[in-house]
């Protein structure tokens, strides 16, 4: 019988292999971590756009289904002038947005207030602006990549496409006077949402520079994928339909 020898491991190797075991869960680690960055991205571009776009069909059939069970308010004595509305408090849906040039079938509700959770459902209104159909400013605001990306084909509008807002009471419609590709400011240039616009830099403006004007702004970020610059389109109101009571 042969005796059983026992091998001794050179002690260079043995040192070697802590430092081996290092480098694999850090490799591991960053692995993970690069899944992880992918998954994110991944939720930001994909599981965004499916969770809002199921919220926004929620809230339109919802909005519809109030609409159609409170009735339209009675008919104004002005003609052009919005019908008062309800309250309506910070985060609750408010009108109905229409954009012919996007498709038949867009519609993506308008809630109150410009937070995460206003613009991850659709539309958001800025709070102090008019609302629909009212003289002033009607200033929007909506994502163009993530969270649905209502305004992603902003840059398609032009002079002349119509934007048309459903309300409990009424259908406005507004006819864009500029190309958004032609007006992008900061973030911090907020004459944009003015009752009376007015660009301090002589460039692109809003149709009419007085008072009792009835305008609609929509902004959203200028690029895709950076946000410190906003694209801005001006239009007027050239319709007001009232609903009828029934």
């Amino acid at each position: 019988m042969r005796a059983m020898t026992v091998e001794t491991m050179d002690p260079a190797t043995q040192a070697s292999r802590p430092a081996r075991g290092v480098a694999f869960y850090v490799g591991v680690a960053l692995v993970l971590a690069g899944v992880g960055l992918l998954g994110y991205v991944g939720w930001q571009f994909y599981g965004t756009n499916f969770v809002a776009k199921q919220a926004q069909e929620r809230v339109v059939a919802d909005l519809q289904e109030q609409w159609t069970a409170g009735g339209p308010a009675p008919v104004q004595e002005e003609p052009d002038a919005a019908p008062p509305r309800d309250d309506v408090k910070l985060g609750d849906a408010s009108a109905l947005i229409r954009i012919p040039r996007f498709g038949d079938d867009y519609v993506i509700p308008v809630l109150e207030g410009i937070g995460d959770d206003e613009l991850s459902t659709g539309y958001g209104h800025f709070p102090d602006t008019a609302d629909p159909g009212e003289r002033g400013n009607y200033a929007l605001a909506a994502h163009r990549i993530t969270h649905g990306e209502p305004l992603r084909d902003m840059p398609k509008l032009r002079p002349g496409d119509e934007i048309v807002v459903e309300t409990r009471d009424a259908v406005y419609t507004y006819e864009l006077d500029t190309n958004p590709n032609e007006l992008v400011v900061t973030f911090e240039d907020i004459w944009v949402i003015d009752p009376v616009p007015t660009n301090p830099t002589g460039g692109v403006q809003p149709p009419s520079q007085e008072r009792g004007q009835r305008l609609i702004t929509l902004t959203t970020c200028a690029e895709l994928f950076h946000t410190d610059d906003r694209m801005i389109a001006f239009g007027h109101l050239v319709d007001t339909e009232v609903k009828q009571p029934q």
